[in-house]
């Protein structure tokens, strides 16, 4: 039996019979119309991401069959944080906070590609990830999340694989983001400050100095690297 593959990358439930996919498909003799029905139920839970879709096509009997990739798993946590990008310094910096079900629901989702034997295992990569983004989990820290986790505290949910957050858990997920951007915004004006003092203290300085005074003060590397851009290789 021979069989035909079509790749293609498309938005999260919003699947077309426009190119790229329908003119791929056309050819291949299938109901392009089922595909397109069949790979938007799929990637329903991906809306708003570019998605990688394989078909496969037997070219006797034109079944097929869709196989769905998975954006990075990044990705999927700045979506259930709803935030456009990780912290500048996630050793510092604090930009969400996400429950223990959005954290199973991005380990679920990414379930095939990490390493884990088992979604316990594979909940803690996705905590892992949140640490190095800047994200809490279900209001602590990401090394304390990974103690209460070790300890059994979310095995019921991460059992019954819940994914389901309330709105009114959200709602207060939202009303905390506020607070931590507000937060943020705050030390940031507090450290460009400061560095713009130290600029002044050593404006007759090389560039390669003011940066090493700087951090020396503790300024975050992002606002170094902004008021006084590294010099490039040559």
């Amino acid at each position: 039996m021979a069989k035909q593959s079509v790749d293609v990358l498309i938005e999260g439930g919003k699947a077309t019979a426009a190119p790229p996919l329908g003119p791929a498909l056309g050819p291949l003799g299938v109901n392009i119309g089922q595909v397109v029905v069949d790979i938007n139920k799929k990637t329903a839970s991906f809306k708003g991401m570019q998605v990688p879709v394989k078909v496969t096509v037997d070219s006797d009997t034109k079944a097929y069959e869709i196989s769905i990739g998975t954006p990075p798993a990044s990705a999927l946590i700045k979506k259930e944080a709803g935030i456009p990008k990780g912290a500048g310094n996630a050793k510092t910096d604090i930009v969400a906070d996400l429950r223990i079900e959005q954290v199973i629901k991005v380990a679920t989702m990414k379930e095939d590609s990490l390493l884990g034997k088992d979604l316990k295992e594979k909940v803690k990569e996705i905590i892992g990830t949140c640490r190095s983004m800047g994200v809490k989990v279900m209001g602590v820290s990401t090394q304390e999340a990974l103690i209460k986790l070790n300890a059994g505290e979310w095995d019921t949910q991460i059992n019954n694989r819940s994914i389901e957050v309330s709105e009114e858990d959200l709602a207060e997920l939202e009303k905390e983001k506020k607070l931590l951007k507000a937060n943020l915004e705050k030390n940031r004006a507090k450290f460009t400050v400061q560095a713009n003092d130290v600029l002044v203290k050593y404006k007759s300085k090389p560039a390669k100095e003011q940066r090493t005074r700087m951090a020396d003060a503790g300024i975050p590397q992002v606002i170094i690297d902004e008021l006084v851009p590294p010099e490039k290789k040559k």
